[in-house]
């Protein structure tokens, strides 16, 4: 099924606005490409890990710059990264295979290491943490997914795909794992302390699945693809039901999913960027990390 892009329309306030994402800031000081980048919620913060080996957690001064309080150089190139803010839990998916988990300190100043998760045999490109079910889950270019308990590290399970295993989501609710490849297909894995299985296959893109997006309320899955689409996969009818975005003229580089709107990028030198309540979103050009407050302009409305 196909869904239509409708213009905001005069009567909705909410989406009427002539206003352009603004730029608020620069962070530069890196030597290599920015390979992935979040905001610390409730903090004029950010967290980003680069191809020179180093995590460098930002914090704005007095004088309105964002400058490093921490400057960590890992083993290999930093490849991912995913940040849990109610118990400041780090995790750092590195070049070499391994995801590393620290604790930062509460002035942000510090960070320590907790144990490290010698899970994958080459790049790990994604992380999650479920704080809920005390587990992180990568994927890698080793085509593997894992998961560990952050308890006592073991590793609750493995898959292993045909192709590189490019993005990842996670539902905690039903337990179930979404991964992309590089193939275009979506594997739909349950997991659980025992170990995993596979549920089913999502096949639809032509191209490298690169970034998913989770809707918790309606248990629908968004995928952006190299193919330059958006597909809506409709998980919790359970009818087989799948909505295509088209109007991209480049690679779909990610996808986030926020309340009751989808903000899609395609960007041809972003590598990876994410908002904060709709109104601010990190781009990455090369070794600059640039911060800018944006507005939604649009409204997708799904039409069978």
């Amino acid at each position: 099924m196909a869904a239509e892009i409708k213009p905001a329309t005069h009567s909705n306030d909410r989406f009427c606005t002539t206003k352009k994402p603004a730029l608020l800031s620069k962070l530069e000081g890196c030597n290599d490409e920015i390979n992935a980048a979040v905001l610390i919620p409730g903090e004029d913060g950010v967290i980003s890990v680069s191809d020179d080996k180093t995590v460098r957690v930002w914090l704005k001064r007095d004088s309105g710059q964002y400058w490093p309080s921490i400057c960590q150089f890992m083993p290999s190139g930093a490849t991912s990264v995913f940040y849990t803010t109610e118990t400041r839990q780090l995790f750092i998916g590195q070049e070499n295979g391994t995801v590393s988990e620290y604790s930062l300190a509460s002035d942000f100043n510090r960070m320590m290491l907790i144990r490290e998760y010698l899970v994958h045999q080459a790049r790990v490109t994604e992380i999650i943490f479920s704080l809920a079910c005390e587990w992180v889950l990568s994927v890698g270019r080793d085509k593997s997914f894992s998961f560990n308990c952050t308890q006592n590290g073991r590793n609750l399970g493995t898959f292993t795909s045909e192709a590189w295993c490019t993005s990842l989501q996670f539902d905690t609710q039903s337990k179930h794992a979404f991964v992309g490849d590089y193939s275009g297909t979506i594997t739909m894995l349950k997991l659980g302390n025992n170990g995993l299985s596979v549920v089913t296959t999502l096949k639809g893109h032509s191209g490298s699945v690169r970034s998913l997006a989770w809707d918790l309320e309606r248990s629908m899955l968004f995928s952006g693809s190299f193919d330059r689409s958006v597909i809506v996969w409709d998980i919790g009818g359970q009818q087989g039901h799948a909505y295509e975005l088209q109007g991209h003229h480049n690679k779909v580089l990610n996808t986030i999913f926020q309340s009751s709107s989808i903000v899609h990028v395609c960007l041809k030198n972003v590598l990876k960027w994410k908002n904060k309540l709709l109104d601010a979103f990190l781009q990455l050009m090369c070794s600059t990390l640039i911060i800018f407050v944006c507005l939604p302009l649009e409204f997708l409305s799904f039409q069978p």
